[in-house]
């Protein structure tokens, strides 16, 4: 195959470092705004969010409790609002324990799951509840922004079908809104198929587009292009070139699986979607010993690194010496 440029992945981290004192100011400042002046002027005329957060990545899971003078509504609905778009979702109307009244609500975001169809943007969120002919139109306020957890698992940063990012927000006087994202560039694993005969990897492109697209496996020194196969829109296979990869020392060989194309713009094939904290420990894959056609036998091992890229270790069978 003919050589082909290529162009090293760009460093955006070394500008973010003197903004964040300034970004940690201004969020504090705009705190004490909102808790001081705002939330107080508005707490009796406004549903308060007990609970607020999406765990998935793509569904907005609300609890809220209503002011008393909204009384107990025959039903309700959130409204996600951006200028004149406005897309409704049910919601359930129920008692509290202590006689006061709450709404639930779980709303799929996305028109490719079949949610709402939000697109990239802030998007208001309101409550409307309805009383036989009469209807209200209420703000949810959000005191608190959802808290990471501890645990194996943590919330899901980005849909796992889209890859779009949606996270919770909240405007100046405290009103709850989801803030929708398009999904990052990135090169997301699918499958592996490990097998006796060699094997091979299925994945999809996200938040960009392939252009005449090629992989590269890189270990120490050594490169290695491979074509690469399309499945379907975005979504390709290729095939481990183990012949071309067993190690040249007694030490194991380490491999990353790059995605280049003729735009210049390489990206790391990894599993990013997920919501394990150790993917390394979590997506385990056995090793085996392949026998690559006209070469000698070697264990290969594929594995996701802590940031989740994905990694192929060959090392040579003892007998092989």
């Amino acid at each position: 195959m003919t050589s082909r440029p290529r162009t090293p992945a760009p460093d955006h981290g070394k500008a973010a470092g003197p903004r964040r004192p300034l970004r940690a100011r201004a969020a504090a400042l705009r705190e004490r705004l909102m808790l001081g002046l705002f939330v107080p002027l508005r707490r009796k005329r406004t549903a308060q969010l007990r609970y607020a957060a999406i765990l998935d990545g793509q569904t907005v899971n609300l609890h809220a409790q209503l002011p008393p003078s909204a009384g107990l509504p025959d039903r309700a609905e959130i409204v996600l609002r951006r200028g004149r778009r406005r897309h409704p979702a049910e919601a359930r109307v129920h008692t509290g324990p202590d006689g006061e009244a709450l709404v639930d609500a779980a709303i799929l975001l996305g028109a490719e799951v079949g949610g709402v169809p939000v697109g990239t943007g802030r998007w208001r969120l309101r409550l409307r509840v309805h009383s036989g002919r009469r209807s209200r139109t209420l703000s949810l306020l959000l005191l608190q922004p959802p808290k990471p957890y501890e645990g194996p698992t943590k919330p899901m940063a980005a849909s796992p079908v889209t890859g779009e990012r949606h996270r919770l927000g909240r405007s100046l006087r405290g009103s709850a809104r989801v803030v929708s994202t398009g999904a990052r560039p990135a090169v997301e694993v699918t499958k592996v198929h490990l097998g006796h005969a060699g094997v091979t990897v299925d994945f999809r492109v996200l938040g960009t587009r392939a252009e005449e697209p090629w992989a590269e496996f890189v270990a120490s020194g050594r490169r290695i292009e491979q074509p690469v196969t399309p499945l379907g829109p975005g979504t390709y296979r290729v095939d481990v070139p183990l012949g071309q990869m067993p190690p040249r020392g007694t030490r194991p060989d380490h491999w990353d699986v790059v995605l280049a194309d003729r735009t210049g713009r390489p990206m790391r094939l990894g599993r990013r979607l997920h919501d394990v904290r150790n993917p390394l420990r979590v997506f385990a894959m056995r090793a085996m010993a392949i026998t690559p056609h006209g070469h000698p036998p070697l264990i290969v091992q594929p594995r996701y690194t802590p940031a989740g890229n994905l990694r192929i270790t060959c090392t040579r069978m003892p007998e092989a010496g």
